[in-house]
């Protein structure tokens, strides 16, 4: 396991780790429709967790409605590549809900069809290792701030 790997969901923990060293990812999140990180694998710093998080659930929110608009089903996944790295987000229903992937490689070291062949992996582990009946508890505006920390927290083994 890598030394930036974290979970603050136990359950995604395994699953995340095979899918970074199978698919070459370099920096991995996985997280809820809104935004809330349940594991990420070679971030360094909180700030670039939780902005990437906060990029991939309005990109996941403004591709939904757009699908919507366009009388379509929602898209399964997206992906963009530069002329170094590329990014692959796609989104999967569990029993906590929609669960987002967003996944950063390096082509010198993988590729979209790595990434797309291991994601089917992850996404068959997290729907069979999330918890069975248990639906999230909702966060306060109260507990938000709290909650974040914690959250933080134990990403950054802090």
């Amino acid at each position: 396991m890598s030394p930036h790997t974290r979970a603050v969901e136990t359950w995604t923990l395994q699953p995340l780790t095979d899918f970074v060293r199978e698919a070459s990812a370099r920096l991995v999140l996985v997280l809820t429709s809104s935004g809330q990180v349940l594991a990420q694998s070679g971030f360094s710093r909180a700030v670039d967790v939780m902005s990437a998080a906060a990029l991939a659930a309005a990109i996941v929110a403004s591709t939904t409605e757009l699908a919507k608009q366009m009388r379509q089903p929602p898209f399964g996944a997206l992906s963009h590549q530069g002329p170094k790295t590329g990014f692959f987000l796609a989104t999967f229903m569990t029993d906590r809900g929609t669960l987002a992937v967003l996944a950063v490689y390096d082509l010198d070291v993988s590729s979209l069809g790595l990434v797309q062949l291991f994601y089917e992996q992850l996404a068959t582990e997290l729907k069979a290792a999330s918890p069975k009946g248990a639906v999230p508890k909702q966060v306060l505006a109260a507990d938000f701030e709290r909650e974040l920390t914690d959250s933080l927290n134990t990403l950054f083994g802090r």
